[in-house]
């Protein structure tokens, strides 16, 4: 049996207050599935207590969350490496903030995530016009990778799922890969994040046609499950592994200490095949 080599680099905890499971039981799934590690990336405190409070900590709570994930990496020691990231929201203005946020514990794996379905984006962005909506999010994309502040975009296609009725690859096409050359010029990570398949639009983010378009840009990719339970855990990373080499990707990669570590797709498929996949 091949050994456990690879990493779930995104994933929750009831800090959030819409994951539940404690990170005990996250590395207990990470366990069952062939995973040599898991890095917690749950969703910063915001700059005040009107950014969305309830699906992210409190500022207060910052300190008990690295507490727990360094509570778990104790426990698994030896068995799953347990590692520390964040999740940090995006949009224009919030640099000098997540800056100063950042520096308050080691990281691993900071995911840079624009939202565009939570309430204070639509109210500062959403005109009711969804190419209008759609233009902001994919700027706002290539802005977070300028900043310098993340290894890895999260999602990066999430705004398909807030007017899924609307949405279309073609018709967002130049803006999609406008961003995505801005995104390749920083050397910036993007995910494969596999919860997407049961969102609105039912599909990986990002899709197979974005996908082919950041391989042509030679951008590196993670995979990340966001698990917000721990069944979650490494949830359909074959069939994302599949889609990457499909979109003409060999490798893979995660992030330790902020640093990439690239293995080959057919290693990880190797050492995750011989594990039930949820």
């Amino acid at each position: 049996m091949s050994e456990p080599i690879f990493y779930d680099s995104h994933m929750h905890t009831p800090l959030c207050k819409h994951a539940s499971g404690e990170p005990e039981a996250y590395a207990a799934a990470a366990h069952a599935r062939g995973l040599k590690g898991i890095i917690f990336t749950c969703h910063n405190p915001g700059p005040d207590r009107n950014f969305s409070p309830q699906v992210r900590m409190a500022p207060e709570q910052f300190d008990e969350y690295v507490a727990m994930v360094t509570r778990a990496a104790e426990a698994w020691n030896g068995r799953v490496d347990v590692r520390l990231g964040l999740e940090c929201d995006y949009i224009p203005g919030m640099e000098p903030f997540l800056e100063k946020l950042l520096q308050r514990a080691e990281m691993h794996h900071v995911l840079g995530s624009v939202h565009p379905q939570l309430p204070y984006y639509r109210a500062l962005y959403d005109s009711g016009n969804p190419q209008q909506y759609y233009e902001a999010y994919f700027e706002h994309l290539a802005q977070a990778a300028e900043t310098g502040l993340f290894d890895t975009l999260a999602h990066p296609d999430l705004v398909k799922n807030v007017y899924p009725a609307q949405w279309s690859v073609e018709h967002v096409w130049d803006m999609m890969c406008a961003s995505l050359e801005r995104i390749a010029r920083t050397g910036v990570a993007m995910e494969i994040n596999t919860s997407g398949l049961h969102k609105s639009v039912r599909e990986m983010n990002p899709s197979k046609q974005m996908l082919k378009e950041m391989r042509a840009r030679d951008i590196p990719v993670v995979i990340g499950s966001d698990a917000h339970q721990p069944e979650r855990v490494a949830a359909d990373f074959l069939q994302a592994l599949a889609l990457l080499a499909e979109c003409g990707y060999t490798q893979v990669g995660f992030f330790l200490n902020r640093q990439r570590q690239t293995v080959t797709i057919d290693t990880v498929r190797a050492s995750l095949s011989a594990k039930h996949e949820t």
